[in-house]
């Protein structure tokens, strides 16, 4: 199997594994109660929403969005919000996370806490996956929101969250770019060296469930014109499932370009805790919170089948 070929075949299988139970933090925000009313339209899932109550109400009626009582759960205080969303998580009373009005450093600090979190040991990233306008194939970014200048180690970590999301949506066998300014190693350009050893991790079996490539500048993997004037062989050249980039800054600039230039569609979700977290910018909209959830669905029901295993 060679993966989704569009955001709505994605949401499609997500459904058939739905509804699912979403417990949101802060949830009084607009934008997420919009997209829980389409999830909950779409058979995908069911929010409970902790947060100031008759904020979560009066955004509710204003989009028609009939939302039972108890499904809302009454807390002002932003900090304590976040715990208790995360304490259903723990219980066992939801499946997933969502990040409602809160800012992403609050909630990821009350996800590594020790002692009421829901830390599993392994480095958080985030996955985006998104569909370009004439590429008829979902692809993958890493990771352009919680590691801000990995080291080699994040780096091997953010490929394996990424390659195991891959798995989650069909791509049995991804293909890795690890991006960088050009595709020789450089000792006076760190990315280039990271991307190289990276890749010989990849042979030698530290990092499976994938073929990695690096370092690769942006247009070798996404044009067979620019690998070939370039000499460089890959079997990644327009076949590549999964861009890695160096830092935070070129993760978060390629992902906005992906969006406003090409006029992509995406979802994203954060790997590494006891589930999948639905953590996205308070700019995305309600169709880019839909197709997290459905990513978050997929990925933690092969999560589970890996535990089961």
């Amino acid at each position: 199997m060679s993966g989704f070929r569009s955001l709505d075949a994605m949401v499609d299988a997500a459904r058939r594994k739905g509804p699912v139970r979403i417990a949101v933090a802060v949830g009084h925000d607009p934008d997420v109660i919009e997209a829980l009313k389409q999830a909950r339209e779409m058979g995908l899932a069911e929010g409970t929403l902790v947060g100031d109550a008759a904020r979560i109400r009066a955004l509710a009626r204003s989009v028609w969005f009939d939302l039972p009582e108890s499904q809302i759960i009454h807390e002002p205080d932003d900090n304590a919000a976040v715990r208790r969303a995360i304490g259903l998580v723990r219980e066992g009373h939801a499946r997933l996370l969502m990040k409602g009005k809160v800012g992403t450093a609050t909630l990821v600090r009350a996800v590594l806490d020790r002692e009421s979190g829901l830390r599993t040991g392994r480095l958080l990233s985030q996955v985006i996956v998104f569909q370009v306008p004439g590429i008829y194939r979902l692809m993958l970014l890493s990771d352009a929101a919680i590691n801000i200048a990995p080291t080699l180690e994040q780096k091997a970590e953010i490929c394996r969250n990424a390659i195991e999301v891959a798995h989650a949506i069909g791509i049995e066998k991804p293909n890795v770019a690890l991006l960088a300014a050009l595709e020789f190693v450089n000792p006076e350009m760190p990315a280039t060296v990271d991307a190289a050893a990276l890749t010989v991790m990849n042979r030698r079996g530290q990092i499976a469930g994938a073929y990695l490539d690096g370092p690769l500048a942006l247009d070798v993997p996404l044009s067979r014109f620019a690998a070939e004037r370039k000499g460089i062989e890959t079997p990644l050249v327009e076949n590549t499932d999964i861009f890695i980039a160096p830092d935070i800054e070129a993760a978060n600039i390629l992902y906005r370009a992906i969006v406003y230039f090409a006029q992509a569609r995406s979802g994203g979700i954060v790997v590494g805790a006891r589930v999948p977290l639905i953590l996205l910018s308070r700019a995305e909209t309600p169709e880019t919170k839909v197709h997290s959830i459905a990513l978050a669905i997929l990925t933690a029901a092969a999560q589970g089948a890996t535990t089961r295993d």
